[in-house]
């Protein structure tokens, strides 16, 4: 495809809101030999390997692991690319790959970091299963699996190879899936998701007497993660972990825990105002939509899910779906609606009761895709209200529309994995 077709650069933001990103353009196949090059490169010859969710949980608690073996990064490297990014644009144009002060941060630490999202858990797990030395010391930070099968051959070959496996997390399990994981010896920590984040189960779950500024970064960091939203801090590392890249995010929070240094708040300043008008422009493009008792902001763009969903319930919506352009959606509650993990739960997803995320099974080719953005998500956004009538009609008529409380009977624990 022309490189003209799929570069953002100087569009109006009405039109490239609506497509993905430049990286969506381009065959999985080529990203899978990347990343697979990338990964045996971080993998072998480590002392330990972190897999974890690419998101601010789950990064705090990669950089608790470094630090408690003593493989922290040096920050400055990171700081000064971000510094080049932000004061200048143009400043590396003649600057190749291999030039990148950060480009091979991935092989310099002792402790191996692997960012995975939910749905790419088993081929992490088969990777360092493949890769890694005898003896190598694995964690699994705030990722949780639907199923036990697609993970075991990979979690039982590292359980007879590795020295441990230890696995942190705070989403919603289902029992069936957390005992056999445990029963292949894996030291699975499951901590309670409407009071912990993953990063208060690592902080607790390592034998290292940490500084106070961790504890702090665990507070901060559940403030966003569990939508407490009292620390503006935390919007900070949102951002931050959204925008950089999960090594650059490692070494700076594991310098300065939740205190940002100037050259990272210089740098989400920057972003931020594409940011806001991201925002404006999805909250102009919602949609209420009364649902039993709920009433439902549906929107569609390229935003952050969470801003977005925050100004729709500030309108008064009870619940918020915003479709992405790249298929998938974020589902976020309130207090009069939480069964977000129930009506993801019906659309190819899951998650928490007030934060959840799907990807319906409704994309055959490419013009699917294509009517999916030129018509934003049309087909997403019924298949979802779809999903929203049919926990509306379980809710009232097993308890009335004012009974939140999450069904456990077959879980361990509360929580989710948001699929973005």
């Amino acid at each position: 495809m022309d490189d003209e077709l799929i570069d953002d650069t100087g569009r109006p933001l009405s039109r490239y809101t609506r497509l993905p990103g430049s990286g969506s353009f381009y065959p999985d196949s080529l990203d899978d030999k990347r990343a697979a090059i990338r990964d045996r490169e971080t993998i072998e010859d480590a002392d330990a390997v972190v897999i974890a969710d690419g998101d601010a949980d789950g990064l705090a608690c990669a950089a608790m692991i470094r630090a408690a073996h003593d493989a922290a990064l040096d920050p400055e490297p990171f700081e000064r690319a971000l510094a080049a990014k932000t004061t200048d644009d143009d400043a590396d144009a003649d600057t190749t790959e291999n030039d990148e002060p950060t480009e091979d941060a991935h092989t310099r630490s002792s402790v191996g970091l692997l960012a995975a999202g939910p749905y790419a858990l088993d081929t992490a797990l088969e990777r360092v299963a493949e890769y890694a030395d005898m003896g190598v010391d694995v964690y699994v930070c705030d990722l949780c699996p639907d199923d036990y099968e697609p993970i075991a051959g990979s979690l039982e070959s590292l359980a007879e190879t590795a020295a441990s496996v230890r696995w942190f997390d705070h989403h919603q399990w289902d029992s069936a899936v957390a005992e056999a994981v445990r029963d292949t010896g894996v030291d699975l920590v499951v901590g309670a998701s409407d009071e912990e984040c993953t990063a208060d189960v690592t902080l607790r779950s390592l034998a290292t007497d940490f500084e106070k500024r961790w504890h702090e970064l665990a507070t901060v960091t559940r403030d966003h993660d569990l939508w407490i939203k009292t620390d503006p801090r935390s919007d900070d590392l949102a951002d931050f972990s959204y925008w950089s890249g999960s090594e650059t995010y490692t070494a700076l929070i594991g310098a300065y825990g939740a205190d940002l240094p100037e050259t990272v708040v210089t740098y989400l300043e920057s972003r931020r105002v594409e940011k806001t008008a991201r925002i404006d422009a999805a909250v102009d493009r919602a949609v209420v939509h009364e649902v039993g008792e709920w009433s439902v902001g549906v929107t569609y763009g390229r935003c952050s899910q969470n801003e977005v969903a925050e100004r729709l319930r500030e309108a008064g919506a009870d619940a918020a779906v915003i479709v992405k352009p790249a298929g998938s959606a974020s589902i976020r509650g309130s207090e009069r609606f939480q069964h977000a993990h129930e009506v993801a739960g019906r659309v190819n997803g899951g998650g928490h009761p007030q934060a959840a995320g799907c990807k319906p099974d409704i994309y055959d080719d490419m013009l699917d895709y294509a009517n999916h953005w030129t018509t934003e998500g049309r087909a997403c956004k019924r298949v979802i209200l779809a999903a929203f009538e049919a926990v509306a009609e379980t809710v009232q008529a097993n308890d009335g529309p004012d009974n939140d409380e999450p069904d456990n009977d077959e879980t361990e624990n509360t929580g989710s994995n948001d699929a973005e």
